[in-house]
């Protein structure tokens, strides 16, 4: 990884181009930077009111950072220039390379940077509100700060939008990656979250070429009590060689991803308000220890609604301990409904005192966070003062039960991004709407699953994907068996008429299945509870079928799962487990792993499936043998790993008894060409 402090937290920096430039050096005089600032321009005296060398061989010293706000025809060769010098780094504003087809330019501008720091190129560049450096080209809507988060973005756009919220967040970079044709998103990320200064990082990622990077970098981050908040966004066609499963439908880019940042300890959202809210739960607590939760309204149709939001985002609302509720009840009187989250009306709106006793009872271990719902009225039309005194006894009532408290807007314009960062500063966190709010405490909390002791988890290499081919239902089978999974006993024929004879030995209720068509149930290639006898009928009305496959029936099943494994042009490989047979496409219900995986962690995904109650014994009937059918699981995830011919396995369905799991149906796909590794062992598909 390239070194980056001194071009992120820069002493001097030398910025050469027109308007790009300008922009910049008015930047850096707004916010105050200290440092020197050199313009570099052949035809012009001065920039900005800054006088401007004629080269940068005319340059007083060595800079620490660069802004390259020059076209590309030029500036490969000034990058070697500023390499040779010494600079500490660059970030190179010009477009027109890899994102637009010229790899070769971009292969130039990386050679000649050599061992110097390059940001982009197509880098819109990154702002330092912590020491007031400035190599952003263009307005912004921070501010100086001691302490704060870390933007980092692979959108420009996505950037600028990000650091002009005004919710209160203190935001001490923001940065972007541009075409990351040397420093990655992960260089970037980790450099950032080095500085003792930055309590959390947020991500915006459209896709992650280093999967392994960004988890022993989300590892290292925990290790130094520093999380990683991400929005993933993009979308990747599935590989051809699952365009014929099931699997196909369920373990897209999204889901992968997904599994993939859950399991390297990044917690994922999916709006930019929430990341906001969520990263701000953590620079002011680290995170939240849990899910319990407690508010207090002064109006039942506050406390009404948040209680019912709350619910979608699994959030827990314990009863108030029988002494607090004694203690409120001396406080509000008869006519107040004592309950969590709770309406204490407005009767004593205004009186500190009686406000921090009634607040008070609502704290305490009991709960992860106290929450006072509150909104501001608007400054330039109304007046605030009346609210303030429900503020301080928010505070004086935290520190009395040391309790981690929150101020809970109803929507996002009720807090306003003054009052906001003044919450900040005394260590009350501010939450900008019901939504939002509600959904970054359920995400912070998901800090504590991730809090160590922890085993450091790293995804599998990716291996390159090949043409595949798609084997037949038996000879998938064949491949599964020989890996010691439990296939029904079966026999193949190709004559309608032998069938009979050659099946004599299977036990009845026996399976009929045509082979050589994908979803063969769907085309009527699939017949169950057939006798011996009823063999040839059916066989000969499967128009279009030279061969088939006779199965003995799994009996007394209790549930079916889909389990897919499938090799991830990202991620290594992908696990996906979800309701079986039928229920597949109905249900939509499905968990998401990255290999690898253990027996518990298999188990969890298992226990959150909607077919769970099934699996664990629905209403008095039997449970299912779920240690077997983690077993097959972790067989087929063994069967993948170690046979890089393999590019994907389709188990649909998994029947699975109160006694043993049984592979029903089955689809295996295996690359036409060797792997790599394995052309020179003579091992061939």
């Amino acid at each position: 990884m390239p070194e980056l402090s001194r071009l992120f937290q820069p002493k001097s920096i030398v910025v050469l181009g027109g308007s790009w430039a300008e922009n910049v050096i008015l930047q850096c005089q707004k916010m105050g930077f200290a440092g020197d600032i050199w313009p570099v321009h052949p035809r012009r005296q001065s920039i900005a009111g800054v006088a401007c060398y004629a080269s940068i061989s005319d340059l007083p010293g060595i800079p620490d950072a660069a802004f390259l706000g020059i076209n590309r025809d030029v500036v490969i060769d000034v990058i070697g220039q500023l390499a040779d010098l010494g600079c500490g780094g660059a970030v190179c504003f010009a477009s027109g390379f890899a994102e637009s087809g010229h790899i070769d330019l971009q292969q130039q501008l990386v050679a000649a940077a050599g061992a110097m720091p390059l940001l982009g190129p197509n880098c819109y560049g990154f702002i330092n509100y912590l020491d007031g450096a400035l190599l952003w080209p263009d307005q912004h809507g921070g501010r100086w700060c001691s302490t704060g988060v870390a933007l980092i973005s692979q959108s420009s756009n996505i950037a600028i939008n990000l650091g002009m919220q005004a919710r209160g967040l203190p935001v001490g970079y923001v940065a972007c990656v541009g075409n990351q044709a040397q420093t990655s998103l992960t260089d970037m990320t980790a450099a950032l979250l080095d500085d003792p200064r930055i309590t959390a990082a947020g991500l915006y990622i459209e896709g992650i070429d280093d999967a392994k990077a960004l988890a022993k970098l989300a590892h290292d981050a925990r290790q130094n009590g520093k999380y990683i908040v991400a929005i993933k966004s993009g979308k990747t066609e599935l590989s051809q060689l699952a365009a014929g499963a099931h699997t196909a439908a369920l373990a897209g880019d999204a889901a992968a991803s997904s599994a993939f940042l859950r399991q390297c300890g990044i917690i994922e959202v999916h709006s930019l308000d929430v990341l906001i809210e969520t990263l701000k739960i953590i620079h002011v607590f680290g995170g939240l220890p849990g899910t319990r939760v407690s508010a207090m309204c002064c109006s039942g149709g506050e406390a009404g609604l948040l209680a019912d939001r709350a619910m979608a985002y699994n959030l827990e609302w314990p009863e108030i301990p029988q002494t607090n509720k004694q203690q409120l009840a001396d406080q509000l009187g008869p006519l107040v409904h004592l309950s969590n989250p709770l309406d204490y009306h407005t009767f004593i709106w205004g009186d500190a005192a009686a406000m921090t006793r009634c607040f008070a009872s609502m704290m305490g271990g009991w709960i992860d966070l106290c929450c006072l719902v509150i909104d501001f009225p608007r400054a330039d039309r109304c007046n605030r003062d009346s609210w303030m005194p429900a503020l301080a006894a928010l505070k004086k009532a935290a520190k009395l039960t040391n309790t981690k408290v929150a101020v809970l807007a109803s929507m996002p314009e009720g807090m306003p991004d003054d009052i906001a960062s003044d919450l900040i500063d005394q260590g009350v966190l501010p939450l900008c709407g019901f939504e939002a709010g509600l959904s970054a405490i359920a995400h912070a909390a998901d800090t504590a699953r991730h809090e160590p002791p922890y085993q450091p988890w790293l995804p599998l290499a990716v291996v390159n994907e090949r043409t595949a081919q798609c084997l037949n239902e038996s000879a998938a089978k064949a491949v599964l068996r020989g890996h010691g999974l439990l296939c029904p006993a079966s026999i193949i024929g190709d004559d309608p008429y032998k069938l009979a004879n050659q099946a004599a030995q299977l036990t009845a209720p026996l399976a009929l299945k045509g082979q050589g068509v994908l979803h063969k149930s769907e085309h009527g290639y699939v017949v169950l509870e057939l006798g011996h006898a009823d063999l040839a009928q059916h066989a000969a009305t499967m128009a279009g079928i030279a061969r088939f496959l006779v199965e003995e029936m799994v009996t007394d099943v209790i549930a079916e799962l889909l389990v897919g494994v499938r090799r991830d042009p990202q991620y290594g490989i992908h696990l996906t487990l979800a309701s079986g047979g039928i229920m597949t496409e109905l249900w939509r219900d499905s968990q998401s792993l990255i290999l690898p995986v253990d027996g518990p962690i298999i188990s969890d995904a298992l226990a959150a499936l909607k077919l769970a109650p099934v699996l664990y014994g629905f209403r008095g009937r039997p449970a299912a043998d779920i240690k077997s059918a983690i077993d097959q699981i972790l067989a087929l995830c063994d069967l993948i790993t170690s046979d890089h011919r393999i590019a994907a396995i389709e188990v649909n369905p998994l029947m699975i008894t109160a006694n043993k799991a049984v592979v029903a149906d089955a689809l295996l796909w295996r690359y036409d060409k060797p792997h790599k590794s394995e052309q020179t062992t003579g091992v061939t598909s």
